[in-house]
């Protein structure tokens, strides 16, 4: 299973980097050289704040409970025209899928392992008082200050990157399905939002891997903020592929597609253009005859091919694999 305890998929946070060093005023202190000249070296540079892409990362939970991140300070300037050692950068790690912004214009959107991007640069480190020296001036008892760090308020948003979406209305049999086929082993019960934040699993089909996302139960009116559904759609644009349940035993399915449907196009009407697999979920309870006349029944009304399967009993789950690559 891909995901931790919770999934968390926003976070605000305050990142600075590290100011620079201060440049050191140091005079040099020889024998029988009572005034000695500048000798005061360079401020190191402040560390940088970058994010970098991690596949061992699968949420935005770290960021949520700590709220700010700073990079250390370059060490200021010593004598004898030593510079000061450079701060380390501060490297944050953030899972695949995240989009990074500041005043909610997009920053970057992170989608593969090992990228890296710096956010915010640190400080220059000031300069030494052997720079200030001149001919009528040989003698500056002063360095220049570091230059500050950059602060930034980012808003971190995650949007799972899945190569399958479940999607359905509550108890349609999505995190059943998903365990049958993945190695995710989501909570099942027979009740409403059983799924309370995405599980991520992975299947292998004729030798490819697919990470598939069973999203919690959309219900009317999800789109607008109720139920679980807006806060989860996010997660379904960047699926290539929607397997849509349906438990065969609504009173009115061709109704229950349409809900579905409908929310789908007013969070983004573009994901009513993917490719979508529509299935009648648990034939097991029902005699073939019967399941076969409701899904000829539905399939007319919604003008699309239905596939009849059980994710129980295994009835057309290979079917519906193949048809997922």
């Amino acid at each position: 299973m891909l995901k931790e305890d919770m999934l968390t998929d926003e976070a605000i946070i305050r990142i600075k980097s590290g100011d620079g060093g201060n440049g050191s005023g140091s005079l040099r202190r020889e024998k029988y050289v009572p005034k000695g000249g500048p000798d005061g070296g360079d401020g190191g540079k402040g560390g940088d704040v970058i994010f970098i892409c991690d596949n061992n990362t699968h949420t935005l939970s770290d960021y949520a409970r700590k709220k700010e991140f700073k990079a250390q300070r370059g060490d200021d300037g010593h004598a004898k025209r030593k510079t000061g050692k450079d701060a380390d950068d501060l490297m944050l790690p953030i899972p695949p899928g995240t989009l990074v912004k500041i005043d909610d214009e997009l920053v970057h959107d992170f989608t593969y392992a090992g990228e890296k991007v710096l956010i915010a640069q640190g400080g220059k480190g000031g300069r030494g008082n052997v720079h200030f020296a001149t001919a009528t001036f040989q003698t500056p008892r002063f360095g220049e200050k570091g230059k500050p760090g950059e602060e930034k308020t980012l808003k971190l948003e995650l949007k799972l990157l899945a190569d399958v979406g479940l999607i359905g209305l509550p108890s349609a049999g999505k995190s059943t399905l998903l365990s049958a086929i993945s190695n995710a082993r989501p909570k099942i019960g027979d009740y409403p939002f059983t799924t309370l934040e995405p599980n991520l699993g992975v299947a292998k089909i004729h030798g490819k891997e697919i990470i598939l996302a069973d999203m919690p139960g959309l219900i009317e009116g999800a789109a607008e903020g109720r139920g679980l559904g807006d806060r989860f759609l996010r997660h379904i644009e960047r699926t290539k592929v929607l397997v849509h349940l349906i438990d065969i035993n609504s009173d009115d399915p061709a109704r229950d597609y349409k809900v579905i449907r409908d929310e789908l196009g007013k969070w983004n009407p573009k994901l009513l253009k993917e490719k979508e697999i529509v299935a009648l979920n648990k034939a097991d309870t029902l005699d073939p005859k019967e399941s076969k006349k409701i899904a000829d029944k539905f399939s007319k009304k919604i003008k699309r091919d239905v596939l009849v399967i059980s994710a129980v009993s295994g009835q057309n789950i290979d079917v519906l694999l193949n048809q997922l690559v």
